[in-house]
C-alpha cells in the first residue's frame, strides 16, 4: 500500500514538475516592421517568434522624446498582431491578421501584441 502512494507522489511531483517546466507561448513566425534608424535611413527590424499575449514596446520606438514611432508593421506570424501608437500597449490600435499583408508606411506604431485566433 505504502509502494502505491509513494509512486503516485513521485508522478504527481512529476507532473507538476513538468508543468511548470513547460515554456510560454509565442507566436509562431515573423513581425517584420521599419524604423528610422540614427543615420536618419529607415530599416527594417524583426521580432522572430514573439511571446503571445504579452505586449512588446518596439525597442526602436520606446521613447517619443528621442524617436520617430516604427512604421509599416507586416505581421507573418500565426496570431493576430494588435499594433498601438504608444509604448506599453496604450494609444489607438490596430489589429493585423495571421500572415497578412505588409501595412503601408502611414500605419505607425510603438507596441504590439499578438493574441491567438
Amino acid at each position: 500500500m505504502r509502494l502505491r502512494h509513494s509512486v503516485a507522489a513521485a508522478c504527481g511531483a512529476l507532473a507538476l514538475t513538468a508543468a511548470l517546466a513547460t515554456p510560454a507561448h509565442a507566436a509562431t513566425g515573423e513581425f517584420h516592421y521599419r524604423f528610422v534608424g540614427l543615420s536618419g535611413e529607415p530599416q527594417t527590424a524583426t521580432l522572430d517568434d514573439p511571446p503571445s499575449g504579452e505586449c512588446v514596446t518596439i525597442p526602436e520606438a520606446s521613447d517619443p522624446a528621442a524617436s520617430s514611432p516604427a512604421f509599416a508593421p507586416h505581421n507573418d506570424t500565426d496570431e493576430y498582431a494588435i499594433v498601438f501608437t504608444e509604448a506599453d500597449c496604450t494609444g489607438d490600435s490596430w489589429t493585423l491578421r495571421p500572415h497578412g499583408r505588409p501595412a503601408t508606411d502611414r500605419l505607425t506604431l510603438r507596441s504590439v501584441v499578438f493574441l491567438g485566433g
